[in-house]
């Protein structure tokens, strides 16, 4: 109760001065960055320590990472539930507890049953549940503006980029991976808890505000009864009984398991292609600058056009990613991918945040964006596997990786068919 009343009265306080939205949006990007133990661009540093350590191959350690993966995707829909039930904060709390302990488990590893549970429980209170909940939070604060407030968003992932790569490199090399690892679940504690707990605020109309900073028709201090009513959206059975969200999920599942691909095996593909492991932890950092300047502008395009045809050009742009990819073998190359790299980092990420609230509203949106989130985590766990039986068998990723760059550029035809659900009477 006391927290429930500093809570109201720093709203106050902000709110005199700029919308409290802002603030929640910078908290949106502080879970994202938090959520870097739980990510594949952290994941890609560890992988050959790991092997090493535990006498186990590539195949067995992506087809643990993909399979824990799948299993934690399983439970997103849970979580959603959970989140629409119980508000967001209350749930961050929770998951950010959850991610500090996930991460100390981890590295106490000693086998592929205990790392395939390291895997499923970082995925999913990092990858998933965290990320879902920021999403949430932001797609509650802000409507007309939502797509650059989940590209500004967006941008505590692009910190997460370029500090986590270099910075679990540093500590491998400083302390072993598995001192990293209870180092990381410190650091998530730190970063997390005081801020969920003090600044998290459910949703705008919970202290008589509306989204975007829109005033009640009544005055700034006062609760309008009206607002809840006002809060529209399809329940998840609707949403499933729509041709929009299939499209929406594949497309979806098609980036989170390319994408993940290459967050996960970049270090040892530039490896297999003659680079060291050093420049290849580094090359993380560029991508995350690219991402940075580019993904308030995919946000901009997001707002101002038609949605389908931005998507179809981040899927373009996927395929690029993985073309350019095979021709690194030396730094010039190497920035060239890099480039490709962090725009599809920009538009993967601002799509995940935006597209299920747009299509279906906000009143359900934890219920939708866990379902939606369950397909794409899905992806990612299918996403390492097929690299990694290609590099046991070929002895590189490249024959691979062309050959699945087809599927995002099918994908970019098919999603130029989304249509928006009547119900929502919005424009896509």
């Amino acid at each position: 109760m006391a927290l429930a009343q500093l809570r109201e009265r720093i709203v106050k306080r902000t709110q005199s001065k700029f919308f409290y939205g802002w603030i929640v949006l910078g908290l949106g990007a502080l879970g994202m960055f938090a959520s870097g133990p739980g990510q594949s661009h952290t994941f890609s540093v560890f992988v050959g320590p790991i092997s090493r350590d535990l006498g186990i191959t590539a195949t067995e350690i992506a087809s643990a990472y993909g399979g824990a993966t799948l299993f934690a995707a399983v439970c997103l829909p849970l979580m959603g539930r959970l989140i629409d039930r119980h508000g967001a904060r209350h749930m961050m709390t929770i998951i950010a507890l959850l991610l500090g302990c996930a991460c100390i488990a981890f590295g106490m590893s000693t086998g592929i049953v205990w790392l395939s549970i390291g895997y499923a429980s970082l995925r999913f209170f990092g990858q998933g549940s965290l990320m879902m909940g920021c999403v949430n939070i932001v797609s509650q604060w802000f409507s007309k503006k939502r797509g650059f407030a989940m590209s500004l968003m967006g941008l505590g992932f692009t910190l997460s980029m370029a500090v986590h790569p270099p910075l679990a490199q540093w500590l491998i090399d400083g302390f072993g991976w598995r001192q990293a690892w209870f180092i990381l679940g410190g650091v998530t504690w730190a970063l997390l808890l005081v801020p969920i707990l003090f600044f998290v605020i459910n949703k705008p109309e919970d202290v008589g505000l509306k989204p975007d900073g829109e005033m009640p028709a009544d005055d700034a201090g006062a609760t309008d009864t009206n607002t809840a009513d006002a809060i529209v959206g399809l329940t998840l059975n609707e949403a499933l009984r729509t041709p929009t969200f299939y499209i929406l999920s594949a497309g979806m599942f098609s980036l989170s398991m390319l994408i993940t691909s290459l967050h996960f095996f970049q270090v040892l593909i530039f490896e297999n292609q003659g680079l060291a492991p050093q420049i290849s932890s580094k090359v993380f950092a560029i991508s995350a600058l690219v991402m940075a300047i580019c993904i308030p502008m995919v946000g901009r395009l997001l707002d101002r056009f038609p949605t389908q045809w931005v998507y179809s050009g981040g899927l373009i742009i996927m395929a690029c990613s993985l073309v350019s990819v095979t021709f690194v073998n030396d730094l010039p190359s190497a920035i060239i991918y890099a480039t490709f790299f962090g725009l599809n980092n920009a538009v993967t990420m601002t799509f995940f945040s935006f597209m299920f609230a747009r299509y279906f509203g906000r009143k359900h949106i934890g219920s939708v964006q866990g379902a939606g989130q369950l397909v794409a985590v899905v992806g990612a766990s299918l996403g390492p596997v097929l690299p990694g039986y290609g590099f046991d068998y070929f002895g590189e990723f490249s024959t691979t990786l062309l050959g699945l760059a087809v599927l995002p550029v099918t994908m970019a035809f098919v999603v130029l068919f989304l249509r928006p659900p009547k119900l929502l009477g919005e424009n896509p």
